[in-house]
């Protein structure tokens, strides 16, 4: 009768991971760039429905600014970046902005 050797077990301690830190993305009116691109974007690239893009919209032309979600820093400088990349291509000076949460 031959014994199988088993296999070392190595045992990970937990370690101590950082999230990285959430940013709440503004967005900012103006008065170029129309509502229904300003809601398109809002869809297509931060993935809201059209209920609350639409809401983020007309509060940002009414008040100026309007939150439109938090993510992690990265995913929100990368959504800001394709918004405004976006935006000027077709020549609209729709901004956005973060700051932490």
């Amino acid at each position: 009768m031959q014994t199988a050797a088993l296999p070392e077990i190595q045992i990970i301690s937990e370690q101590e991971t950082e999230l990285e830190p959430l940013s709440r993305v503004i967005i900012h009116n103006d008065d170029v760039t129309p509502m229904n691109f300003v809601v398109n974007v809002l869809e297509q690239i931060f993935m809201l429905g059209l209920d609350r893009a639409m809401e983020i919209m007309y509060l940002a032309h009414f008040k100026g600014t309007a939150y439109v979600q938090t993510l992690p820093r990265s995913e929100a400088e990368r959504r800001i970046q394709q918004a405004q990349l976006a935006a000027g291509m077709m020549g609209f000076p729709l901004t956005f902005s973060t700051e932490p949460e």
